[in-house]
């Protein structure tokens, strides 16, 4: 059997092919390449799809997060609640306006521990930044209590989770903001670097739609010092084509996971938990061993390929010294950082290339 890799974009492409290569021709001869119908029409599909307002695509997920922030006026000063083990790209959203990131600890299912959030409010805390990590719906409705109670803006990092249910209710349309990524390994992945914002309020919508296309309304007349972030129609195009299959896909990656979550039988790794009330859409899935690293070497060897999300907290990055964090500040964060390992999980997935990752791992 080839090697296994930890994830194959090109089985998605293959389901689909026809599709897509239809599209990107459609988009290619239509002669209109920036922000045209196409972005347009993923715009309203997709906010239809999540149950928004609005959506508003831009160049990236990072740039769905810094720029929420920014049209919020959140920035140098105010501080933002965020948890300590999610991917640096959600603290950059905060940091790249000149707001600091304050860290919480996750829980059990690898979102941020609501628990305890509230003793780390302060005067200077002004929003919450939610991250619905590796795929699985976070604890809404007590998150939405503390806003509420504390008067803070709610933003939702969504990039992992598209389609993910809390109670029922989309993920992204809780907060004043969900912000998206589209970069190519995840369900609703594009064939390069996409993102967007969602939101069900006016003005921030038409805020980042100004700031997107570099501060401008109107052609040539700028009202802010703005950014060039715009979702181009290529990539729309191919995302609309994606999202039609959106559910299907996720429920062969669902498939996938039921048979890890009962096939999957060895003292020596923890399975992922769900929470009640929650949905997984399964970006990844992460188990964890306290003989990580022992068990990716064992794994590669035989031809499976895994990866760690994340070796680094943010916290502990030489990106964020300067914040002054230092190890054994977030001892649950740090203990994931050593025993997280993520699978191979992939649409196109063989029964052959599952079997043999069962049994693999439970040989271990």
């Amino acid at each position: 059997m080839e090697r296994i890799m930890p994830n194959r974009l090109d089985r998605g492409f293959f389901q689909y092919q026809a599709e897509f290569e239809a599209k990107a021709l459609e988009v290619l001869r239509s002669g209109w390449y920036v922000l045209g119908n196409e972005v347009k029409g993923f715009e309203e599909e997709f906010a239809s799809y999540v149950g928004a307002k609005h959506c508003v695509g831009l160049a990236s997920g990072l740039d769905a997060l810094w720029i929420a922030f920014r049209v919020m006026g959140i920035g140098a000063g105010d501080e933002v609640i965020v948890q300590g083990n999610t991917y640096i790209a959600s603290v950059m959203g905060i940091t790249i306006n000149g707001a600091t990131p304050v860290f919480v600890e996750p829980d059990e299912f690898f979102n941020v521990d609501v628990t305890r959030i509230e003793e780390k409010i302060t005067e200077r805390t002004k929003a919450i930044l939610v991250v619905h990590l590796y795929g699985q719906a976070s604890q809404m409705d007590a998150i939405l209590a503390l806003c509420k109670k504390h008067d803070l803006r709610l933003v939702e990092d969504c990039a992992q989770a598209h389609g993910a249910k809390y109670h029922g209710k989309q993920i992204g349309t809780f907060g004043d903001v969900g912000c998206f990524s589209f970069y190519p390994s995840k369900n609703l992945g594009a064939f390069g670097d996409a993102g967007a914002i969602v939101t069900n309020d006016d003005k921030i919508a038409e805020d980042a739609r100004i700031f997107r296309n570099y501060g401008s309304e109107k052609r040539y007349y700028n009202k802010v010092v703005g950014a060039n972030s715009r979702l181009d129609e290529l990539q729309a195009g191919l995302l609309r084509v994606r999202l039609k299959h959106l559910d299907e896909l996720a429920k062969e990656k669902q498939a996938i996971c039921e048979r890890y979550l009962t096939e999957l039988r060895n003292d020596k790794i923890e399975l992922p938990r769900i929470r009640e009330g929650a949905t997984h859409i399964w970006h990844q899935f992460v188990i964890r061993s306290e003989q990580r690293d022992e068990l990716q070497r064992y794994l590669d060897e035989r031809g499976i390929g895994t990866i760690i999300h994340y070796p680094i907290p943010p916290h502990l990055s030489e990106a964020y010294q300067y914040l002054g964090w230092k190890e054994g500040d977030l001892p649950i964060t740090e203990t994931y950082a050593k025993t997280v390992l993520s699978i191979p999980l992939y649409n196109g997935m063989t029964k052959e290339e599952q079997d043999y990752v069962i049994g693999t791992i439970n040989a271990f």
